[in-house]
């Protein structure tokens, strides 16, 4: 299974986005987005794509935040996979074990947005998978991405646009 993931689009559609995102969006079996769209419309964009998981932002409407949950907990092809936003402020000191904490146990993978900062690493057996901002949006220097391939194992990659 190919998944792309992306978080922090701050858009109000795709048009907003770089159009490599936009084709790798259309290439993928899942989209991931964890949080801060800023756009109903954008939501509903990306679910027009087929498969669709998302979390909301601390940036959404309430609109958004009413029709997206806060955290999930998926499981693919037997993987835990767990999606959140981790708004609550605070140091990024530490930001891995907070998320942990708030999502549970017996993850595989934990995708995150919210830092702006791209992120994929291993701590403990769990993969760690933030893609950063897909719009570049401060402090991040270029917009990135992620894609993640899921068979006998998870391998994750992030991509500069």
């Amino acid at each position: 299974m190919k998944i792309c993931v992306i978080s922090d689009t701050h858009a109000n559609d795709l048009g907003d986005l770089p159009d490599r995102i936009s084709e790798a969006l259309s290439r993928v079996d899942l989209i991931i987005h964890a949080g801060d769209y800023t756009s109903k419309n954008l939501l509903d964009q990306l679910r027009n794509f087929g498969d669709f998981k998302g979390v909301h932002g601390n940036m959404d409407s309430k609109e958004l935040k009413e029709e997206l949950p806060a955290e999930e907990i998926l499981e693919i092809e037997g993987f835990r996979i767990g999606i959140t936003h981790p708004s609550e402020g605070g140091s990024p000191i530490g930001l891995e074990t907070r998320v942990a904490t708030k999502l549970g146990a017996d993850l595989d993978l934990i995708i995150y947005g919210h830092t702006h900062k791209p992120v994929n690493k291993k701590i403990g057996g769990v993969i760690y998978f933030n893609p950063g901002s897909a719009a570049g949006v401060f402090p991040a220097r270029y917009c990135t991405y992620g894609v993640l391939r899921i068979e006998d194992k998870i391998k994750g990659e992030i991509i500069k646009v």
